[in-house]
Parts: C-alpha cells; sequence; structure tokens
C-alpha cells in the first residue's frame, strides 16, 4: 500500500479569519493537504492558502457544476500560479439529470484545460482558453450514488467520498466501482480521497485520528481528509494532534 495523504478541511461553519492560521498551523505540522468546505467563495480562499504556504496542497470540495468556460477559466488561473498544488472537486448538480450534467461538464472543463477547443450544444460554441496551465490540475468528482462513482472511474482523475457515508467498508466499494469503471474505460485508477469526521474532543485524539487515517487507506483511500463536526469546526486542535 503506497503511503496515504493526510489532510483536514476548514468547514463552512468556520469564519473565513480563521483561513490563514488554519493554512500555517497544517503547514507547520507537516500535512499534506488542506480542503476549502465553501465552494461559494472556494476560488479566491484556495488562492489566499496557497500564497500563505509553498507546500500544501489545497483543494475545493465541491464546485457545483456550471459555465464549463468560466469554470475552466477560473481554475486554470490558480492552477497557473500555483502548478501541482490545487485540486478541484465538481459534484453532482441538483437536477433530474445530474449524473448527464456533470459528465459533459467535467468532460468540457478537462478538455478546455488541456488547451482544446470545445464545443458544447446550448452551452460553448468554439471557446477555447487564453491561459491553459502548463500542468493540468486533476479533476475530481465528488460521488456518492453508483452511478456518479462509476462516472468518476470513466471521466474523473480522482473521486472525493463524502463524510456522511464513509466506512471503511463503503470506502473498499467505491474504490473498486471505481476502478472497475476507469478499467472498463482503459484509463488509470482515479485517485481515492475520502473526507471523515472525527469529534475533536475525544481523549487520545491523535490516536484516534491516525487509526482512523490507517483503517481508511487500508479499505482502499489514497488521501484521508479529516474534518471536525459542524458544532465544534475549528480544525486547530486536530491539526496539532496529527502533527508529525
Amino acid at each position: 500500500m503506497a503511503e496515504v495523504r493526510v489532510g483536514v478541511v476548514l468547514r463552512p461553519q468556520s469564519p473565513p479569519e480563521e483561513l490563514r492560521e488554519t493554512v500555517v498551523a497544517a503547514d507547520e505540522a507537516g500535512l499534506d493537504e488542506l480542503w476549502l468546505g465553501f465552494p461559494e467563495h472556494g476560488l479566491g480562499a484556495a488562492a489566499a492558502a496557497l500564497t500563505w504556504s509553498e507546500r500544501l496542497t489545497v483543494g475545493i470540495g465541491l464546485l457545483p457544476p456550471r459555465d464549463p468556460a468560466v469554470a475552466a477559466t477560473e481554475i486554470a488561473m490558480v492552477a497557473r500560479l500555483f502548478p501541482g498544488r490545487f485540486v478541484p472537486a465538481v459534484g453532482p448538480a441538483r437536477t433530474a439529470h445530474a449524473v448527464t450534467v456533470l459528465r459533459e461538464h467535467a468532460v468540457a472543463v478537462r478538455r478546455l484545460l488541456q488547451g482544446e477547443t470545445v464545443e458544447v450544444a446550448g452551452q460553448l460554441e468554439a471557446v477555447g482558453l487564453d491561459w491553459p496551465p502548463e500542468q493540468v490540475p486533476p479533476l475530481i468528482l465528488g460521488a456518492r450514488e453508483p452511478e456518479t462513482l462509476a462516472l468518476a472511474g470513466e471521466v474523473g482523475d480522482g473521486v472525493l467520498l463524502d463524510a456522511c457515508f464513509v466506512t471503511p467498508k463503503y470506502v473498499a466499494s467505491a474504490s473498486a466501482r471505481v476502478a472497475q469503471a476507469a478499467l472498463a474505460a482503459r484509463r488509470p485508477a482515479p485517485r481515492v480521497v475520502t473526507f471523515a469526521e472525527i469529534e475533536p474532543e475525544v481523549p487520545a485524539l491523535g490516536d484516534r485520528a491516525r487509526a482512523l487515517i490507517a483503517e481508511l487507506a487500508a479499505a482502499g483511500a489514497d488521501s484521508v481528509v479529516l474534518q471536525c463536526t459542524s458544532q465544534h469546526p475549528y480544525p486547530g486542535p486536530l491539526i496539532a494532534a496529527l502533527s508529525r
């Protein structure tokens, strides 16, 4: 098993002014990733977080499907400024055709980021980016149900599993479904990013957190990103407990 990457989530219940201290603490603790759980302002926050650290990977989960040209332009800007350290994740739209919408959005955004000229009926007509990123960031798809898990394997560079669903058994099942879909599409197996919730006030927090990380990694997670509860969202104690 490859070494698992470890990160934390800054939840939307945390005020924006906690971002910088969270970045600094995660950096000093030696964590690999910081994920932002407020997609409405995520791109600006991600750029700020990346400015305050020279080593953290910063992800956003989940960006809603929207105009793919606008989404790709904004993603490309952050990716050009911070090559190799930005990971956008997009999630299903809340429509009757959520999987179709997500597929069209993800494919169009990926092609635009790769420097292609893209046409999408009813959305784009021969559109390309003026400044595509030299290092294309991985495009992660948020998934819960079998259809979206399969889609992540078919068109995504990774899958983001929701903390509400995460158990070792679920991670193993979801990872297998994603890998099977990727194999059928003749694509490399996507990276499995797993959010997992933990109460920050439990005894021996560091031991509990490391045990959870090990369980989820053994089940197939490549990145385990821990988040505190919505009632106690500040990740400072968790970061301190995970300090290497």
